[in-house]
């Protein structure tokens, strides 16, 4: 095997150091740098991204409490509008309830004052009645007619006793 000729040995020594120190020099050169830029690049990146992430999270936060407050406001106005508008709709029941008793009750004054009026009539009726089947009585009882003045006195003072 040639490698293994100590005769070529000093030869293949110089052109090892030469080649180590040419790549060396080319890896220290062009490619560390490449790589290193890349890096750095990738870790900008990644730092950009976390700062992004962060940035987007404390807004998603902010939108989270705006949208719970804003529930919240919601709620409550909406608890006040039913409270507003069943308060309205008590007033409103209490107001025709009031307009209904009014209304019952005229028709019941007006009623009452039928019924007396009718009442009244069928009195006088009673007493014409009674005016009458008392003359006839004293009449057939007697044998004369009596006084009209003296029946219609006595059967009133009966009626307002019993009255």
């Amino acid at each position: 095997m040639p490698q293994l000729d100590v005769t070529t040995f000093a030869p293949q020594l110089i052109w090892l150091t030469i080649t180590f120190t040419a790549m060396f020099f080319i890896m220290w050169k062009i490619a560390v740098p490449k790589i290193s830029d890349a890096l750095e690049t990738r870790q900008m990146r990644l730092e950009d991204n976390l700062k992004k992430a962060e940035d987007l999270k404390r807004e998603a936060e902010a939108t989270l409490a705006a949208y719970e407050k804003a529930l919240a406001d919601a709620g409550a106005q909406a608890h006040n509008d039913i409270q507003a508008i069943q308060e309205k709709l008590h007033e409103a029941a209490a107001k025709e309830e009031a307009e209904l008793g009014e209304k019952l009750d005229a028709k019941l004054a007006k009623s009452e004052k039928a019924i007396a009026a009718e009442v009244d009539k069928a009195m006088e009726s009673v007493r014409d009645v009674a005016i009458d089947v008392a003359a006839e009585a004293v009449q057939r009882l007697t044998g004369e007619a009596p006084a009209g003045d003296n029946i219609s006195k006595a059967v009133d003072t009966v009626l307002s006793d019993k009255a």
